[in-house]
């Protein structure tokens, strides 16, 4: 999870997740050596005493500087584009979570093993990590499709875990989906990133990811 002084992205625990952290690192390089390009060109324009009108009012150079944005701008698309589609992928679920966000707390339903219903609140004891910690965490088995059915019974809500590169917003009379895949197991953090009320800051999500066998047997059997 993100921690302070930290300024990089944290450690992605699904294939979403990854390929928006390589996403990032691709385009930082980009702006770096455009940074780095236009710096020594600045530079070297205010030292410099000579100057060519010939170049700087060629039409060559105004068809490179016009183009050279495009060229960017395309590589930049490409990747953008297919992350874009993994985060939308149509997937078979072998597990569907309903997600209600309330004011101030999570409720999670699931019927697919057995009919279940918990209530996640903020846990009074801050434990490691202060105010994440909730009183009951949403348990889900790794290397497993799940779908997420997210909705709110009062007002806009945000379901957020950075690790797995998710924001869906919770919205009251609206049933959003988006598909959830870990490949590691551990606990994993989270909390809902819309103002939601006075207590915003107080709904934390924790999610344990389990083997399936564990998921089964000790869990949900």
């Amino acid at each position: 999870m993100i921690e302070w002084s930290n300024f990089y992205l944290p450690e992605g625990i699904s294939p979403v997740m990854e390929q928006m952290t390589e996403f990032h690192d691709h385009a930082m390089m980009i702006l770096f050596m455009i940074l780095s390009f236009l710096t020594t060109v600045f530079m070297k324009t205010m030292v410099s005493k000579n100057y060519n009108y010939e170049l700087t009012s060629s039409e060559m150079m105004e068809m490179i500087w016009t183009s050279f944005p495009i060229i960017v701008l395309l590589i930049l698309a490409i990747p953008s584009i297919q992350v874009l589609f993994m985060m939308e992928e149509l997937i078979t679920p072998s597990l569907t979570i309903k997600i209600v966000g309330s004011q101030w707390f999570w409720s999670y339903e699931q019927s697919d093993f057995v009919n279940f219903k918990l209530d996640s609140f903020m846990s009074k004891d801050m434990g490691i990590f202060r105010y994440m910690e909730t009183d009951v965490p949403l348990i889900l088995p790794f290397l497993t499709h799940v779908r997420l059915l997210i909705t709110s019974s009062d007002v806009i809500h945000s379901w957020t875990v950075p690790s797995l590169g998710i924001k869906m917003d919770a919205s009251p009379g609206r049933l959003n989906a988006s598909p959830l895949f870990s490949f590691r197991s551990g606990y994993f953090y989270g909390q809902c990133s819309e103002i939601c009320g006075v207590n915003h800051s107080f709904m934390p999500i924790k999610l344990v990811f389990v083997s399936q066998l564990k998921f089964k047997t000790q869990f949900y059997s």
